[in-house]
């Protein structure tokens, strides 16, 4: 183990969704979220990957904070362990493997450290409370961005069958690792979106942000049933309107709101 190890911080002011998966694709190492803050730790010089994450946000005329700093080596890893606190979302109760499951919870595994989502985001935990407000056994099920697959998972606890993709194959593959390691059983799994979709389905989650959302509305309403469920996540609330008007020919039956983030719940009637 080297003496001193690089510490990576970075707050973007917007598209915080986005820095996240474009740093979780420019290092392997963990990810540490902090109110706002992306953290990566690496024995290696991570110059690199801050000049990337600064040219992004210059594409995206987005302000971005970033900075480095060469810090004591110690053993972070089981500090990092430390400072993660399991996440309780209604009946789901979602913790990491080093944690105890919980009495009269469905519990469900996510490692932070090598996952795209563990719950703790705001983003995350409101999908997770609109699929346990939502999801019936026996439904049909698409978790569009999949990421971890935490969603998917929790679905499938409750009794659904479950579609997964992602258009990061590295995401896929994560989602499947996790589901083995909660004993759950996905359908099918591709690497792309929602267009690859080969049926219609009960209920449809895509928690991703409102420019792809947005984007993608036309085909994400197609892979809804009728009097289907369309749970959509990722929305920072000064593109919710951006959002609620594409998606207007659907009725909007629920909003959850926590911090800047909304998630809308709408019905294909």
């Amino acid at each position: 183990m080297q003496d001193y190890y690089y510490e990576l911080k970075v707050k973007p002011a917007q598209q915080y969704e986005l820095f996240l998966d474009l740093l979780t694709s420019l290092t392997n190492e963990a990810i540490e979220e902090d109110n706002g803050v992306l953290i990566s730790r690496s024995e290696e010089d991570l110059s690199d990957v801050e000049f990337g994450l600064q040219a992004f946000a210059q594409k995206l005329s987005i302000e971005c904070e970033t900075s480095i700093t060469q810090q004591k080596n110690e053993d972070w890893i089981n500090k990092y362990k430390n400072s993660i606190q399991p996440v309780e979302v209604g009946q789901f109760y979602v913790y990491p493997t080093w944690e105890e499951p919980k009495e009269n919870k469905i519990n469900i595994i996510i490692n932070p450290a090598l996952s795209f989502g563990s719950g703790h985001h705001e983003t995350t935990s409101s999908c997770l409370q609109a699929i346990g407000e939502n999801v019936q056994s026996q439904q049909s099920l698409l978790d569009v961005g999949c990421g971890s697959g935490i969603l998917s998972i929790a679905a499938q606890k409750l009794g659904a069958v479950v579609d997964i993709c992602d258009t990061d194959e590295d995401a896929v593959d994560s989602a499947k690792e996790n589901f083995e390691l909660n004993s759950a059983v996905f359908n099918e799994a591709w690497t792309g979106s929602v267009t690859h979709a080969k049926q219609t389905y009960d209920v449809v989650v895509a928690n991703i942000v409102a420019d792809v959302l947005v984007l993608i509305a036309s085909d994400l309403k197609k892979s809804v049933k009728e009097d289907g469920i369309l749970i959509l996540s990722g929305i920072l609330e000064q593109h919710e309107h951006k959002v609620q008007k594409k998606f207007s020919d659907l009725k909007e039956i629920d909003r959850i709101a926590k911090n800047e983030w909304v998630t809308l719940i709408y019905k294909k009637a």
